[in-house]
């Protein structure tokens, strides 16, 4: 018996490669956490928006603009911590969290299952190719459904920025509710359209095409970027393969990119490449790779990082530093004293007080007019009650027997708490009396 012939008898099983868990589910599972943070957000109270009051809403305290170091040093904190995370992992947001993104594979993978696999809102302009054996009224009507009720539910999610949840269930659940604005159906209304839209219609044409977010993004990367390597040293084995370009739903060719395309790095199409050569018992041929592949990637991808981080982290401290000192200067009231539009005669006598409170949690101001004797002025009430934030204005007027001449008073406001603050003002009858007669 010749070797040959012994060899040919022994057994030879191929094994599956390993490929661990998949770039697509823990894609899928980062998708559906950003859109649970984009929920928890607004319900927990730790951001919301105050239409009335024109401010942002923090954990139950209002944030206005007029909080500069707040506003500004969170800003420059998180602008800078953006382009030091686009400068590394590249726009791997668009195809990680991007809720857009995210909409639009929903809405794909529920039109292949009803239409059939070539039914792609292809970003290329081509027709949708539906299935004979499934292009019947009854799949399109379920397809239209399904998208429905994503926009219906989706539809919520802004709501809950300017709404508090149990507002929201009230209007969910068709029950009365005085916070509920008159105009909020048609507004509902409005968002369910524009999500219906998009899901139905633009889907990934807004990735490749209109997305000025990506486009920001691409003046960020550099060549040490994450991106998709392709191993050219085994080109013969995928000459007459495409199945990574078909998987690709932003339509790019993954064994031929570039710095500046439309990639997202979502790495559907390493799955499909390690899926295939899985088979033959091989790894893959693409991976995600930073910067040019050699035993010094790792020392010139350290060095990268910490080049950007030299111009980055300066502003990341400064805003860091300008958002600590506005949570330690941060005032929960406002006080503003000025003059009032009523006019008596040829003398103002009339200055408004307004007291804002920031803080939703009732409490109580009170009012002291110091520098002119009570029966100088007069004002409706001396002591403000806040059921929750909100402004107060009170009326203080001058009465007419107060003698000509410069009269300089304080207005001081005292909370339970704090000291709201005072502010200084001078009344000049003799001074008022010369303008108006000139």
């Amino acid at each position: 018996m010749s070797s040959n012939d012994t060899l040919s008898k022994i057994p030879i099983r191929v094994e599956t490669a390993n490929t661990g868990f998949s770039f697509h589910w823990r894609r899928r599972l980062t998708q559906f956490l950003f859109i649970a943070i984009a929920i928890i957000i607004p319900v927990s109270g730790l951001l919301r928006i105050d239409l009335v009051a024109g401010a942002f809403v923090v954990l139950g305290y209002q944030v206005w603009w007029a909080d500069f170091f707040l506003v500004f040093g969170l800003w420059m904190l998180l602008a800078s911590g953006m382009v030091m995370l686009y400068s590394t992992v590249g726009t791997a947001f668009c195809g990680w969290a991007c809720p857009q993104n995210t909409l639009s594979e929903i809405a794909n993978e529920w039109t292949y299952r009803l239409l059939g696999k070539r039914a792609d809102m292809s970003v290329s302009g081509e027709k949708m190719k539906v299935a004979e054996s499934k292009n019947r009224l009854l799949n399109w009507f379920v397809l239209g459904l399904i998208l429905l009720a994503m926009s219906m539910l989706l539809a919520l999610i802004p709501l809950l920025y300017f709404y508090p949840p149990e507002v929201i269930w009230s209007f969910m659940t068709f029950r009365e509710d005085e916070r509920l604005a008159s105009s909020l159906h048609y507004i509902y209304a409005i968002f369910v359209i524009l999500v219906l839209v998009d899901v139905s219609v633009i889907r990934h044409f807004w990735c490749r095409f209109m997305c000025v977010y990506r486009v920001w993004q691409h003046g960020f990367k550099t060549r040490q970027t994450l991106k998709i390597a392709y191993d050219d040293t085994r080109s013969a084995q995928c000459e007459k393969c495409n199945y990574c370009s078909t998987v690709c739903f932003i339509g790019l060719d993954p064994c031929n990119t570039d710095m500046y395309d439309s990639c997202i790095n979502c790495g559907e199409c390493i799955d499909a490449c390690d899926q295939l050569q899985a088979k033959k018992g091989e790894t893959g041929l693409l991976s995600f790779e930073r910067g040019a592949s050699g035993k010094s990637s790792t020392l010139r991808n350290l060095a990268s990082i910490s080049l950007r981080m030299r111009w980055t982290l300066p502003f990341s401290v400064l805003g860091l530093s300008l958002f600590v000192w506005g949570l330690l200067t941060y005032d929960g009231y406002h006080l503003a004293v000025y003059r009032a539009d009523q006019q008596f005669g040829s003398e103002i006598r009339d200055y408004r007080i307004a007291v804002s409170n920031k803080l939703y949690r009732a409490t109580e101001a009170t009012l002291r007019i110091e520098g002119l004797p009570e029966n100088n002025y007069s004002i409706p009430e001396k002591v403000l009650r806040f059921d929750s934030a909100g402004r107060i204005d009170v009326n203080l007027h001058i009465e007419s027997g107060v003698p000509p001449g410069l009269h300089t008073f304080l207005v001081h406001v005292n909370t339970i708490d704090e000291m709201v603050g005072m502010m200084c003002f001078g009344y000049n009858i003799l001074l008022q009396k010369m303008c108006c007669l000139m």
